[in-house]
């Protein structure tokens, strides 16, 4: 279904128009089905990026300046994230010995144990969303989104 159909444009939109679209209403199905894989387990997109992050640390303490820097949508609270995480038992936090200022966030066995279990979940809803396109195809698109993306 084209763009055009699913916003029941009667006019001829513009390439630049329609990839803007394209993009937006992508995005928008996308998140929105991956907010049903997380919802049973009280998870936004924004906390599973979180949770990810900190695995990523490999058990090191990861301060709130890496966790903002790391996150995929960059207007998120990351306080109020960590904090809602905590709450859930997905991570400690505690206060840096060196620097009293500084606060450090670790992910839980529990918080490990979640996206563990949500790994083939998420994995699956990927391929949901590329079966249709060839490795080239994938790369290609990779590429030209970053292209699109760097002004």
């Amino acid at each position: 279904m084209t763009i055009e159909d699913i916003t029941k444009t009667t006019g001829k939109l513009d390439d630049s128009t329609r990839v803007v679209l394209n993009i937006l209403y992508t995005e928008k199905v996308i998140s929105e089905q991956f907010a049903e894989i997380l919802k049973p387990y009280e998870l936004s997109s924004e906390q599973y990026n979180v949770l990810r992050i900190l695995r990523g640390q490999k058990g090191n303490p990861a301060n709130m300046y890496l966790i903002q820097e790391r996150m995929v949508a960059k207007t998120s609270n990351t306080t109020r994230l960590v904090d809602k995480l905590l709450l859930k038992k997905f991570v400690t936090r505690q206060v840096c010995p060196d620097n009293r200022r500084k606060i450090e966030v670790l992910i839980t066995q529990k918080g490990l144990d979640t996206l563990i279990e949500l790994e083939p979940k998420v994995k699956e809803h990927q391929r949901t969303f590329t079966k249709n396109l060839t490795i080239a195809e994938l790369q290609q698109l990779n590429q030209l989104l970053e292209k699109y993306r760097n002004k």
